[in-house]
């Protein structure tokens, strides 16, 4: 029996836009592949005064994990705009775990936010 699940939601993403001292402002989503085989993961973004961007995409390794940068998603050359809210879809071509997190170091108390993603279960 595989464990994880197929679908993940994450309703609350930002990219924080500027940085102050040494820590670069970020978010990232996590992904455990607990199954023996390479998984895709596709990444869906969506926006409250935009079109999607739909079917970004990396891979993570069998029994693995991977720090993906939403920054560094993109689908035909579009990224994720940093400042702007939205929302995340996250599939794998099979079960997996995803966690986001985000560092805001806009001011120099930073802050740091990480939750597990909502898995959605068929």
């Amino acid at each position: 029996m595989s464990k994880g699940q197929l679908q993940w939601i994450i309703p609350d993403g930002y990219i924080p836009p500027t940085s102050s001292g040494q820590l670069e402002s970020h978010e990232s989503i996590c992904v455990l592949n607990l199954s023996g085989e390479e998984v895709t993961v596709t990444v869906n973004a969506f926006f409250e005064d935009r079109e999607p961007l739909l079917g970004m995409a990396a891979t993570v390794g069998g029994q693995r994990t991977h720090h993906i940068r939403t920054a560094h998603l993109n689908v035909e050359g579009k990224y994720i705009p940093k400042g702007v809210p939205y929302a995340m879809e996250v599939t794998g071509s099979a079960p997996i775990f995803v966690q986001y997190s985000r560092l805001d170091s806009t001011q120099a108390e930073n802050a740091l936010m990480s939750v597990m993603a909502y898995p959605v279960k068929e």
